[in-house]
């Protein structure tokens, strides 16, 4: 980005809300300051951006200070000047060997200090922390081309900070190897600027480390599914004319890149990423192909497989259907442009990538691409149990097509778990990402999420499933504050993976029962993806859909209308 595009991005006003970020670093911050605004605004082209970059030349101070401050996250850019001013540029105390091992004992005591107020701040709003960019300067009697024990020494105090970290929830760590493809080394440091004003950075070094910044702390959400087709992109060859032997992924068939792609999708869907095939191929070959031993991915992990003769866009909508989720949450890779065209036209929301087939090094591009369309902070039980929950819920569906749903539902041998959804944050990610069965389509920041978490009042609840096929995980979150003996929902969200088993009526049940409340309210939203909250809300106030805004429900009329309910009710929390 050029730094008048960036400042016109900025000058942009737009009447939403104003979403606030932490600036810290140990200059003044200049373009860097410019071109985080602008990244963030093109993050968030709704909102309003404002940085705060508390005092100049107090990063400690402001890192102590910013927990106490309102904000949606912070960006904190460390250099190795912030660790001991004799590292900068700027310095005049000589790199005499004694000077050197005064400056690794302050560099270990200043990670200490730093390391407790990044941890402290993380704990009440997300934080971005980038590593130093700028290298450090010539201090060493050593040739350039030989690593001298005092960098040695500072480099491994400095992967030590950062790797401890990293293990603390809320702390994001800016990928060194990703800027180094963006912004090369030679190209970061603006010694004139430095020497002059104190600034240390090249624009397009402040470009580039903007942008990654405000990725790392505002990561876009992943996507929920991968839908890949299989002749010239799974593998070498088309399966059809080569046979099952014919194909290939390997170093011997000169086709090591489809391995590649074979191990990203392995990789993808043990971290819970649902993975399906549409194929134009005979059936019986598909599975045949899919038995061979030296198959790198686990075909266990394949749901659903669409092989046969149709349309694409046809296998597309009923792998669709059978996973419960929107296009817009889904990839379609296949080597045919006129393919891929067939299925964006019947479905404009599902992203299409092309598999570069004939060339390695673009497969390779692709396969970063995928990464980071798929990447997530964290891998939870519940994405390991996805797959295997919709492989149930397709059997749960077959099995009670032959008898009346009350009866099919009883025999299930089904267990509701409710416990406190303080400090999980499985409930903030579900409330964020569900969209079917949600309250009001209310997306909340980590810190808007913290604060609603200390409302006078306040309960989170925790809703978490199973059955005789199988454990959905935790599923459903319930959420309000108790205003004068009466009940007050505003949080409301289920994954589809559980629709058709009365858990919202057992968990409106067990909130009346909880709360002792002769009402509850509800903070309602009508939206054009929550049709599902809508249908059920229809059942419970006389047929009819209510109104936008705070909707009622007395729990005499919820009586009259719950049907009989044979789940196993475990309550873990004390509200």
């Amino acid at each position: 980005m050029r730094f008048e595009e960036a400042l016109r991005i900025v000058s942009r006003r737009t009447g939403g809300k104003t979403r606030t970020v932490h600036l810290f670093c140990g200059f003044v911050p200049l373009h860097l300051e410019t071109f985080l605004k602008a990244h963030l605004a093109l993050r968030f082209p709704e909102q309003n951006i404002a940085l705060k970059t508390g005092l100049f030349g107090d990063l400690e101070g402001n890192i102590s200070q910013a927990a106490a401050e309102g904000a949606e996250g912070s960006v904190v850019i460390l250099e190795w000047s912030d660790l001991d001013q004799r590292l900068g540029f700027r310095t005049s105390s000589g790199w005499s060997a004694q000077t050197l091992s005064d400056i690794v004992l302050q560099v270990e005591e200043k990670l200490r200090r730093l390391e407790a107020g990044l941890i402290l701040l993380a704990s009440h709003l997300p934080l971005a922390l980038a590593p130093p960019t700028i290298g450090l300067p010539p201090f060493s009697y050593l040739p350039p081309s030989q690593a001298g024990d005092s960098e040695l020494q500072l480099n491994a105090l400095l992967a030590g900070f950062l790797h401890r970290l990293a293990s603390h929830e809320g702390v994001r760590i800016v990928s060194a190897a990703l800027l180094a493809v963006t912004s090369p080394q030679s190209a970061r440091h603006d010694t004139k600027m430095d020497l002059r004003a104190g600034f240390p950075y090249t624009v397009t070094h402040a470009d580039a480390l903007a942008e990654l910044s405000a990725r790392c702390l505002f990561p876009a959400s992943p996507k929920k599914g991968l839908i890949t087709d299989l002749d010239r992109t799974l593998w070498k060859g088309i399966l059809g004319d080569a046979g099952v032997e014919g194909i290939s992924w390997s170093l011997e068939g000169k086709s090591q890149a489809h391995a590649l792609y074979q191990q990203v999708l392995a990789s993808l869907a043990e971290s819970g990423l649902l993975v399906a095939i549409a194929s134009k191929n005979d059936p019986a070959f598909v599975e045949a192909a899919l038995r061979r031993p030296d198959l790198l991915i686990d075909p266990a992990r394949i749901f659903p497989i669409e092989a046969g003769w149709g349309p694409k866009s046809e296998s597309v909508g009923r792998i669709l259907a059978a996973w419960n989720i929107g296009a817009d949450s889904v990839i379609f890779v296949d080597d045919s442009p006129m393919e891929l065209a067939e299925v964006a036209e019947k479905y404009p929301g599902i992203e299409c990538l092309r598999f570069p087939s004939e060339d390695p090094g673009a497969i390779l591009d692709l396969l970063w691409q995928l990464r980071a369309r798929f990447g997530r902070n964290e891998i939870r039980e519940e994405d390991r149990l996805r797959l295997a929950s919709l492989r149930a819920s397709a059997s749960l569906k077959e099995a009670s097509a032959t008898e009346a749903p009350a009866d099919f539902l009883a025999r299930l041998g089904a267990k509701v778990t409710f416990e406190s959804a303080a400090g999980d944050p499985r409930a903030f990610e579900l409330v964020n990402k569900t969209n079917q069965f949600n309250l009001n389509g209310i997306r909340y920041t980590e810190a808007e999420w913290k604060d609603l978490l200390r409302r006078p009042g306040a309960f989170v609840a925790m809703v978490s499933y199973q059955d005789r096929f199988g454990p959905l995980g935790r599923i459903a979150v319930l959420g309000g504050c108790m205003r004068n003996d009466l009940c007050y929902v505003d949080i409301w969200v289920m994954s589809c993976r559980a629709f058709s088993r009365q858990i919202e009526f057992q968990s409106l049940n067990w909130l009346f029962e909880k709360t002792q409340t002769s009402e509850i309210g509800f903070q309602f939203k009508p939206t054009d993806r929550n049709g599902p909250l809508q249908t059920f809300f229809a059942q419970c106030f006389s047929g009819n859909t209510p109104p936008e805004g705070e909707v009622v429900l007395a729990a005499d009329s919820y009586k009259n209308i719950c049907p009989a309910l044979s789940h196993q009710v475990e309550d873990k929390w004390k509200m």
